[in-house]
């Protein structure tokens, strides 16, 4: 009798678990979600993909389904770096081949129920599964600092929140961040028109130009830097390496993994923010309506007014934001600070329940926020329920 294991969501963590495992003997695999929704529906019209050409390869067992591939099969051509629209249609392509019996549903609820998990779908219908890997994204995670969370929506919003910015052209946007995403954002405003200063906590920011400037020599650069494109060198040779990074003692995880992550924008984003107004160490630290505007107070004392506040201040991670876990089950999932606790098989303590991606960052590191951890988590996880 076959075991039934249940994949939710159809991103690049998905789609990897999918096509692992659609090889196996006895299994039957169920796949629910949109493909790549949290790339189409969250991500900005123009943003091009931080991570360099392999680490963009969303992984499957014998690298037959790279973006090589995808050209090859399709014929479209693939700028470096990735374009957002051209990475959507990669992973539409990828889900045509690995996961081509996709159920576009959305799941509502689990439960369990004696052995297995019960999974409620959009529309009421109920699906038994011995194992369910939750594999959904970040959206629900979308960070807003508490004192910009009552501002409505017309006045601040989330960098997730716009798949386009033509409709600031002529306004006045203040972006909060200097990671990708906030600088990206900041970029993307200018070139559609908007009049944009971006306020930056730290004294500096922080572009990822020297890796480029090493790469001339290879024998070094492959030393001190993992295909994976995560975390400055040496540090990104351990953090692509899991199963070795998860045996650290804590206090050794979690400085590495902050370092690997502090926010940083691309290398080749300076020349695209040349008439952007950047605060270095200036902090927003409070907003009210004034009017149809909005009145920033900044940290130096100031006060500035504009049309619209962006928060590009990332993701953090909260898995009671997942609407499909209730509270009941979520009680029974060890935590810390929102990230389940997984084993070495990205089990949780809930016997048959999974987490791939950003969730599983505290159990196996930095990588597995990022596409390219689809290569070490979705074989390591396949590998365990062969």
């Amino acid at each position: 009798m076959k075991e039934t294991i249940a994949i939710i969501g159809a991103g690049p963590y998905g789609l990897s678990m999918a096509a692992h495992l659609r090889s196996l003997p006895n299994l039957n695999v169920r796949v629910f979600g949109k493909t790549m929704s949290f790339w189409q529906d969250y991500m900005p019209k123009g943003m091009l993909l931080r991570s360099g050409w392999r680490a963009s390869y969303i992984a499957d067992p014998g690298h037959s389904l790279s973006l090589e591939a995808y050209q090859s099969a399709t014929g479209d051509r693939v700028a470096n770096p990735v374009p957002l629209d051209r990475f959507v249609a990669y992973g539409k392509w990828f889900q045509r081949q690995a996961a081509p019996g996709l159920d576009d549903r959305l799941v509502t609820r689990v439960t369990p129920r004696k052995q297995e998990l019960l999974l409620e779908l959009d529309g009421g219908e109920t699906l038994s599964a011995n194992r369910i890997i939750v594999a959904t994204g970040i959206a629900p995670f979308a960070y807003i600092p508490e004192e910009f969370s009552g501002l409505p929506k017309t006045l601040a919003s989330h960098a997730s929140e716009h798949k386009d910015f033509c409709g600031f052209a002529g306004k006045e946007v203040a972006v909060i961040g200097g990671g990708q995403s906030a600088l990206e954002s900041a970029a993307l405003l200018r070139e559609a028109g908007a009049k944009v200063q971006v306020y930056v906590r730290e004294p500096q920011v922080h572009f990822l130009g020297w890796r480029k400037r090493i790469m001339n020599f290879k024998p070094l650069f492959k030393m001190l830097y993992s295909w994976t494109d995560v975390g400055p060198a040496g540090l990104s040779q351990l953090v692509s390496h899991p199963q070795y990074f998860r045996v650290l003692p804590r206090n050794a995880q979690d400085p590495i993994a902050k370092r690997c992550i502090r926010p940083a924008g691309a290398s080749w984003l300076p020349a695209r923010l040349g008439e952007v107004q950047l605060h270095l160490g200036q902090t927003v630290q409070s907003a009210t309506a004034a009017n149809s505007r909005l009145r920033l107070q900044i940290g130096d004392g100031s006060q500035r007014e504009v049309d619209h506040l962006l928060i590009g201040t990332g993701y953090k991670i909260d898995i009671s934001k997942y609407r499909f876990l209730p509270a009941e089950l979520l009680a029974s999932v060890r935590q810390n600070n929102g990230y389940p606790v997984l084993n070495h098989q990205f089990q949780s303590s809930v016997p048959g329940l999974y987490f791939l991606g950003a969730p599983a960052a505290w159990s196996f590191g930095p990588l597995m926020r990022f596409v390219a951890g689809t290569e070490f988590g979705c074989a390591r996880l396949a590998a365990s329920l062969a």
